[in-house]
């Protein structure tokens, strides 16, 4: 891609505004004549823009209004992100009324050369950071340069359907202050064999491969010629996503509905943590909400809890959380980082610490394996308890909440999860929790007795 200042302006992200340049001035190689002849429609549609923080460059430029804007975050990941534009590229919501941004965290593979080798119909900027910034920072530039009304976040590895853009846009001109989500409904992919993958995820794909014969044939023939490789090996083409056949090396995983969501329906009604629906990977919402809400925090900084920080946000601000089967798109599955777990109990430490309510510390429960439901059920019994017994019950309640805050501070801390509330023997506070306990279930508090005694045995 020939990068030419025909637009003759920048963006400046310090103060959000877009400065006319002086002098322009085109560069262009002599030996790339060629090829701006040959692309010159492609070309003239091409922005770039300067600054200290990263490039943004922006393919097929045009004034026409934009109504949804995908912003793609990606780091390191060429292989998949070359198929997921394409998916994107196939939509049948019309191509003029959506953008794609692409915003690449300081990948150090071949991410850039995405630039020249994709034809897309669709307003695509590409923006490349020039140092590594982490997921809530790349978002948020993403935002900035957002144009639509509705905004998809999609991480860059995923496998949109052709209606994924339509299902996702339908309901935001139906109603306001929602947000919409098709990640509770996962599907993930194998559409490449990475050296990397896990013994579980070889399995997986060796039973998945099966289905088809040409597959089974590129993965023996993987076996048998690049199992030592360092470098992934293709098993999907671009055909094979117009005609679906991808979705036979396709798997679901249920794991939210699967852990109770399903029991609320679609709209997760009475649903007591709804939030948890905002799933970055795979959601919608309009760009004025987040202008009400706050963007991402970026001080959450790696994996996990910074999309349930700002879905909290939003659920605060009266938002109403839709799950979508329609709207799913195919996680294309790749090496799980070693380092991910202790990024996602620091950023879980993160959430707590800044929002130390009872409906983000009882998510805590989920480390001793309670299921969803479980975790509504003892929360809708905890707010009981203090509806019917607002000045009683203080000792256990507040005991409750620094268990739950402890578990999430011992596993930041890497520390056993132990003695969470140690108190001596025959201590006053010690003498009262018990005999408030006791009385938790002859009045019907089964759900938060049960939550309470196991943290409380520790």
């Amino acid at each position: 891609m020939i990068k030419i200042d025909i637009y003759d302006s920048y963006y400046n992200p310090r103060d959000e505004k877009y400065y006319i340049r002086k002098n322009i001035k085109k560069k262009i190689k002599r030996n790339n004549l060629n090829n701006l002849r040959e692309n010159k429609n492609k070309i003239d549609n091409v922005h770039k823009s300067d600054d200290k923080l990263y490039e943004m460059i922006i393919n097929n430029n045009h004034n026409h209004p934009i109504k949804v804007s995908i912003i793609m975050p990606t780091y390191n990941k060429y292989d998949q992100i070359s198929l997921s534009l394409y998916g994107l590229s196939k939509q049948t919501f019309p191509s003029s009324d959506y953008e794609v941004i692409l915003v690449d965290d300081a990948s150090s593979d071949k991410t850039p050369n995405i630039l020249r080798e994709i034809d897309v119909p669709f307003k695509f900027k590409y923006i490349q950071m020039k140092q590594n910034k982490g997921r809530s920072s790349v978002r948020n530039i993403g935002i900035n340069h957002a144009e639509g009304d509705v905004l998809i976040f999609l991480d860059g590895e995923m496998l949109a359907p052709p209606h994924f853009i339509e299902n996702h846009y339908k309901h935001h001109i139906q109603e306001s202050n929602l947000v919409v989500t098709g990640a509770m409904h996962y599907e993930g992919v194998y559409t490449f064999i990475m050296p990397d993958y896990n013994e579980d995820q070889l399995a997986d794909l060796k039973d998945l491969v099966k289905k088809d014969p040409e597959y089974m044939k590129s993965y023996e023939n993987y076996e048998h010629t690049k199992h030592n490789s360092n470098t992934s090996y293709p098993l999907i083409k671009k055909e094979d996503i117009d005609t679906e056949r991808f979705r036979s090396l396709s798997f679901p995983n249920r794991y939210f509905l699967n852990s109770g969501l399903k029991h609320f329906g679609n709209r997760l009604n009475g649903f007591t943590l709804p939030y948890i629906a905002f799933l970055s990977g795979n959601v919608s919402v309009k760009k004025e909400q987040l202008n009400k809400s706050g963007y991402f925090d970026e001080t959450f900084v790696g994996y996990g809890a910074e999309d349930w920080e700002l879905g909290y946000r939003l659920y605060k601000n009266a938002a109403q959380f839709v799950l979508d089967p329609s709207t799913v798109a195919y996680h294309q599955e790749h090496p799980i980082s070693k380092r991910k777990l202790k990024e996602q109990w620091g950023n879980h430490y993160r959430f707590i610490k800044k929002h130390p309510n009872i409906d983000v510390l009882i998510l805590s429960l989920e480390w001793k394996e309670f299921s969803f439901m479980h975790m509504h059920q003892t929360l809708v019994e905890y707010n009981a308890l203090n509806e019917r017994f607002p000045n009683d019950y203080n000792e256990l309640k507040n005991a409750f909440r620094v268990m739950l805050f402890r578990i999430i501070e011992y596993l930041n801390n890497e520390q056993p999860v132990t003695k969470l509330y140690n108190l001596p023997e025959g201590s006053e506070e010690r003498l009262k929790i018990h005999q408030q306990f006791e009385t938790l279930r002859p009045l019907g508090f089964d759900y938060l007795a049960s939550s309470f005694e196991q943290l409380y045995q520790l």
